[in-house]
């Protein structure tokens, strides 16, 4: 079973106020390279086969926090990069807060494409390709780390839950929180999620104490034995 730690990137002077999106030149500030120095430390036990990153500065500046001292260098996907907000980008939440489209993105965000922009679906369309891709890539036992944006990361957390896109606004991923999806054959698991605690995995086993396996499921019956 392959697991992908998703990881927000740390904080900016514009994250809450103003919708970054694909600004350049949007850097973590202070308090984020400090998330994100906590990041690294939070997951130094986690072996990582890969860390894959969006290519705005950053999310690159997070995962390079989390490389510091590992043999894994930091790659790039475009795929995980921040939804493209068209004519939004770099304006204030409470100015974009009156536009008409904004109930549509908070109820209805699978019928949402912003102006000169890109839809939400199609954003998670294109994030929910690269993960799958990424774990044909990486292989069943492979763990590895995505540092992704809000929006992208809730789309892909949505998809392993099995929700629909429209649902995707009632999950949250702070800068610099863990969420830890494993992807077993018949079905994702989400093991956390929007987590800031130091990350112990479970193991990989068919059979627990505490919990029987049945043939052709990846989940014990009960709900599982759980870490332990």
């Amino acid at each position: 079973m392959t697991t992908l730690l998703l990881a927000r990137h740390g904080l900016t002077d514009l994250t809450g106020p103003v919708l970054a999106g694909r600004t350049p030149g949007v850097r973590l500030s202070e308090a984020g390279r400090a998330q994100a120095a906590a990041l690294a430390r939070r997951v130094a036990r986690v072996r990582l086969d890969a860390i894959v990153s969006s290519p705005l500065e950053r999310c690159m500046e997070t995962a390079e926090a989390v490389s510091e001292g590992r043999e894994t260098t930091v790659l790039t996907d475009e795929r995980f990069i921040e939804c493209e907000y068209g004519t939004w980008t770099g304006r204030p939440l409470k100015e974009l807060a009156q536009e008409s489209l904004w109930p549509v993105v908070q109820a209805h965000p699978s019928a949402a494409t912003f102006p000169e922009g890109e839809s939400l679906a199609g954003m998670q369309h294109r994030a929910v390709t690269a993960v799958r891709e990424w774990n044909q890539r990486l292989g069943e036992k492979a763990v590895y780390l995505v540092c992704s944006h809000g929006d992208v990361i809730k789309s892909i957390v949505a998809d392993a839950l099995g929700l629909h896109l429209d649902q995707f606004q009632r999950i949250t991923a702070d800068p610099a929180a863990l969420t830890v999806i494993r992807y077993a054959p018949l079905r994702p698991f989400v093991l956390r999620l929007n987590d800031m605690g130091e990350l112990a995995l479970p193991e990989d086993s068919e059979e627990k104490d505490g919990g029987e396996n049945i043939t052709g499921s990846d989940a014990a019956v009960g709900g599982g034995p759980g870490t332990t």
